[in-house]
């Protein structure tokens, strides 16, 4: 099997939560998450915190994504959010967001974080941010926010694998160029591409699904280090001619 194949395949909706994760899988109503990977999640949560920083207040930590709901696969991660009420910072709460992100990055980067075989992904988000999900669970307070449902709908592999291939091309374009404005470009549509499918559809809106197929066959990491490289060249060149 291809490695598009493979990948298409695995947006595919399961008749359970994941069992590794969820005790009572079967009902959502029943599901309470397995206590070894809760306190797993605590601790980890907890380490990111303390790297964040003392003076920083959280709210919940929350359990989001396909492992908490019924869209999993071999693909998915531990989509770890922790909230963070950004008004604590008053008139700097824009620069704790571009902090936090950053420090996310670093910790991510630096750590390479699985509980049965899936990565864990940390986040501070701020409390006020909308946040479209259907199956959020809260970490600290071992419940669920928002209960997944199991889905009714079909997803057309057909559509999704042209609607795939036509970002791929796309992607495939921009990285034979030089030039940064095309890269951020290409960069600015993908993200509000998909923020117009979460905001209409969901999740599971084809361009979330095409989105997350980017990320999975490693086409938006060659974007950012293509765009990362780009720049880098440029300031190498700036140097010289300095010299």
């Amino acid at each position: 099997m291809s490695n598009f194949q493979q990948i298409l395949n695995s947006f595919s909706i399961k008749k359970t939560l994941n069992p590794k994760v969820w005790e009572n899988p079967n009902d959502p109503n029943k599901a309470t998450m397995v206590p070894k990977v809760r306190k797993a999640l605590e601790r980890i949560a907890d380490e990111f915190i303390e790297y964040l920083g003392d003076d920083v207040f959280v709210e919940d930590v929350v359990l989001t994504g396909s492992l908490a709901n019924f869209n999993w696969s071999e693909f998915s991660d531990f989509d770890l959010h922790i909230i963070v009420d950004m008004q604590q910072y008053e008139d700097d709460s824009e620069l704790y967001k571009e902090l936090f992100n950053l420090k996310k990055q670093v910790f991510n980067d630096k750590h390479n974080i699985k509980i049965y075989g899936f990565d864990v992904e940390l986040y501070a988000q701020d409390s006020e941010e909308s946040h479209y999900a259907s199956g959020v669970y809260s970490i600290m307070n071992n419940e669920w926010i928002t209960k997944p449902k199991q889905f009714k709908i079909e997803i057309d592999k057909v559509l999704l694998s042209n609607k795939i291939k036509n970002w791929t091309e796309k992607i495939d374009k921009a990285l034979e160029s030089d030039e940064q404005k095309t890269l951020e470009d290409i960069k600015n549509k993908l993200k509000e591409y998909r923020q117009s499918g979460l905001e209409k559809e969901g999740e599971l809106s084809y361009e979330n699904l095409v989105f997350k197929f980017l990320r999975r066959s490693g086409h938006i990491q060659k974007l950012f280090d293509k765009a990362n490289n780009v720049v880098d060249k440029e300031l190498s060149i700036e140097r010289k001619m300095e010299d």
